[in-house]
C-alpha cells in the first residue's frame, strides 16, 4: 500500500502498464490492494518503468523524458520527417505504417513525399451490415488514427447507400439484403463507435475526425444523372477484370448486376470526397485494392473530361488480419470479436487475444493493433528469447493496449478483474475437486 501511495504522485498515466499482469509479483497480491488506490493502480498498472517502480518505489525518470508514457508521439518523433514548404516538420507516415505491417500497397511512391510536406483529409469506408464493428475493421481505425497523429485530417465514411448495394470483395455468395431501417440502425451504431475511437480526446495536434454518409450524395441522385456523370467513363473491361468480380464470376453462384455496379459507387465516393472535402488518400484491406483503385481512374478520367488538371490522389492498402498460417484471424467460435461492449464483453475480447495469439504471432500484431513504440516491442521481442521470460507476457500486453484503445481503462479494470475472479474459481474448484 506504502508503494501505492508513493506511486500516486507519479504523472506518468498515460501509457500507465498493468503492473502486477506484467511482473513477476504472484496473483493474489492484487487482492490487496484497497478501494482508494484503484484509480492510482488503473494509471500505473501498464506502466514500462515497473521494475524500477519495485526497485526504487518512484518513477525513474521526470515527466518530460519518460518516453515509454507517450507511445504514439514517441513512435512517430522517431521516425523519419521532412520539412514542408512552410518550414514545418510533417512525419513520414507511410514509412511509419511500412514499419509496422500496416503498409500492403501504394498507388504512388509520390504518396511518401507529398504526406511529407503537406496535410489533407484521408478516408476509409464501413458498410453497415451489422450494428458494430470486428476486429477485422480495427486496422482501417488504427490506420486512420496514425494519418491523424501524423497531422491529417481522418474521415471515415459510412455506406448508407454502399451498404443497401453489398461489396463483392471477398464474399463467395451474396450478401442478404437488409431492411432500410435495419441499415439505418446500424449506420448509427458504427457512427458512434467511429466517434469514440477516433476522437482526439484532447490531445493536441491530432484533428478531430469527420464522420460522412454516403446516403447523402447518392440517395438523391437520379439514375440517368449517375449513368451520364460516372457510367460513362467506367471501362467494362476494367471492372471485369478486378478480383472480386472475376472470382465472383467463376464462382458457382456467379454475380449480380448489383454486386457489379459496387465499384463505381465507391468509386464515386473517392471523387465526391476530393471535390468536396479534399480528400486526397483512401485506405482499405488489401481485398479494396481494385475497388480504391476505380476511385483514383474516376478521378482522373472526370478531371481530364472537364478540361481540368485533377489532383494527384493516391489508394493505400493494408494486410488483412491473418495468423501465421496464413488463415484469418479475428474470428471466435461464436463467430466475430465485436468491439462494442454490448455485442462481446471486454473479458471476451480480452481472453480471445491472450488464448489465441501464438508467440509466433503476438509482436507482428502488437506493432499492428498497438501504439507502442517499436523500440518497446523489439525490446519483448528480445526478452522472449530469454530463460526467465514468463510465458503470456506479450499477449498480455497486446489484449491489454487492444482494450484499452477499444473499451478504454473502465475495459481493462472489468476484463483484468474478470480474469482473476475465473482464474480463482478455477484455482478452487481444483482444490475442491482433490
Amino acid at each position: 500500500m506504502a508503494l501505492m501511495h508513493r506511486l500516486a504522485n507519479c504523472q506518468h498515466a498515460v501509457r500507465a502498464a498493468r503492473l502486477a499482469a506484467h511482473s513477476h509479483q504472484p496473483l493474489p497480491a492484487l487482492h490487496h490492494i484497497a478501494p482508494a488506490a484503484s484509480v492510482t493502480r488503473k494509471r500505473l498498472l501498464r506502466c514500462d518503468w515497473r521494475q524500477d517502480f519495485f526497485r526504487s518505489q518512484r518513477c525513474p525518470r521526470p515527466v518530460p523524458s519518460c518516453s515509454f508514457c507517450t507511445a504514439a508521439a514517441t513512435t512517430v518523433a522517431s521516425s523519419e520527417h521532412t520539412p514542408n514548404t512552410a518550414g514545418k516538420p510533417l512525419h513520414n507516415i507511410v514509412k511509419i505504417l511500412r514499419d509496422r505491417g500496416l503498409l500492403q500497397e501504394v498507388s504512388s511512391p509520390d504518396l511518401e513525399r507529398l504526406a511529407s510536406q503537406e496535410t489533407f483529409p484521408v478516408y476509409c469506408g464501413f458498410d453497415p451490415t451489422a450494428d458494430s464493428l470486428h476486429l477485422g475493421n480495427l486496422l482501417g481505425i488504427i490506420v486512420l488514427r496514425w494519418f491523424a497523429i501524423c497531422g491529417h485530417t481522418p474521415v471515415a465514411l459510412l455506406g448508407g447507400a454502399t451498404g443497401r448495394v453489398g461489396d463483392p470483395s471477398g464474399k463467395s455468395a451474396e450478401r442478404p439484403i437488409l431492411s432500410e431501417d435495419n441499415i439505418e440502425h446500424n449506420v448509427q451504431s458504427i457512427q458512434a463507435l467511429l466517434q469514440r475511437l477516433l476522437s482526439h480526446n484532447g490531445e493536441q495536434g491530432i484533428p478531430e475526425p469527420v464522420l460522412l454518409n454516403n446516403l447523402d450524395w447518392f440517395g438523391t441522385m437520379p439514375l440517368l444523372t449517375f449513368l451520364r456523370q460516372v457510367g460513362k467513363f467506367a471501362r467494362v473491361g476494367s471492372m471485369l477484370a478486378k478480383d472480386s468480380v472475376r472470382s465472383r464470376m467463376e464462382s458457382e453462384s456467379g454475380i449480380s448486376y448489383t454486386e457489379f455496379t459496387y465499384q463505381l459507387l465507391q468509386g464515386y465516393d473517392f471523387v465526391h470526397l476530393q471535390r468536396e472535402h479534399g480528400c486526397r488518400v483512401q485506405i482499405g484491406g488489401s481485398d479494396q485494392w481494385g475497388n480504391i483503385t476505380a476511385g483514383t481512374d474516376l478521378i482522373r478520367r472526370l478531371g481530364s473530361e472537364d478540361g481540368r488538371e485533377p489532383p494527384q490522389c493516391f489508394g493505400l492498402t493494408f494486410p488483412l488480419l491473418t495468423s501465421s498460417d496464413g488463415k484469418k484471424w479475428g474470428k471466435s467460435e461464436g463467430g466475430a470479436l465485436w468491439l462494442t461492449a454490448e455485442k462481446m464483453s471486454p473479458f471476451k475480447l480480452y481472453q480471445y487475444l491472450l488464448n489465441n495469439t501464438t508467440d509466433q504471432d503476438v509482436i507482428r500484431y502488437l506493432k499492428m493493433l498497438t501504439f507502442l513504440p517499436l523500440d518497446r516491442i523489439q525490446s519483448l521481442e528480445a526478452d522472449m528469447q530469454q530463460s526467465d521470460y514468463q510465458p503470456n507476457t506479450a499477449q498480455r500486453l497486446l489484449a491489454e493496449e487492444v482494450i484499452n484503445f477499444v473499451h478504454g481503462d473502465e475495459g481493462v479494470s472489468a476484463a483484468l478483474t474478470a480474469t482473476q475472479v475465473t482464474q480463482y474459481t478455477s484455482f478452487c474448484m481444483v482444490r475442491w475437486v482433490h
